[in-house]
């Protein structure tokens, strides 16, 4: 029997970075529980009133967040506030899925495409590798905003 995954990112600000993996994978933050959003509303403001309604402490709004599959496939996205920094490189990835199908100059520049719309959203580009087959299609190594490696693959 296989097992669905929640995959759990420590952050110095998880709002911001739950909102960068929602826009990066095409996910959704969700919205309160037993709350529907209107169009074009933002959830963390009606997280915001949700827990000043519950009494939860203004310094521990932004103690976790998450981003979701839209379609409910997809792994949920888990965001939690810890005091320590990124010390190291991360032992986990995630290689985001940016051109299936192609090959060569027209999976790079895909692979560009995808980078440069990440970059405006606040990740870093760190290398670009060329493909060499039959080994390796190609890939672009980036960083997220808090400095946690993916691949655009």
């Amino acid at each position: 029997m296989s097992r669905s995954i929640q995959v759990t990112f420590d952050a110095h600000d998880p709002e911001a970075l739950s909102r960068f993996w929602a826009a990066a994978m095409g996910y959704v933050n969700p919205p309160p529980p037993g709350r529907a959003l209107e169009p074009g509303e933002d959830p963390f403001e009606a997280w915001r009133a949700f827990l000043a309604a519950a009494g939860v402490p203004e310094s521990e709004w932004n103690s976790a967040s998450a981003a979701e599959d839209p379609d409910g496939d997809g792994p949920r996205l888990f965001f939690q506030r810890v005091p320590e920094g990124k010390s190291a490189k991360n032992r986990v990835h995630l290689d985001l899925r940016a051109a299936p199908g192609l090959e060569g100059d027209e999976r790079m520049a895909a692979l560009e495409a995808e980078a440069e719309r990440l970059v405006a959203l606040g990740a870093s580009r760190v290398e670009r590798h060329e493909p060499a087959p039959p080994m390796t299609a190609g890939h672009i190594v980036m960083t997220d905003p808090e400095g946690n490696e993916f691949c655009l693959d």
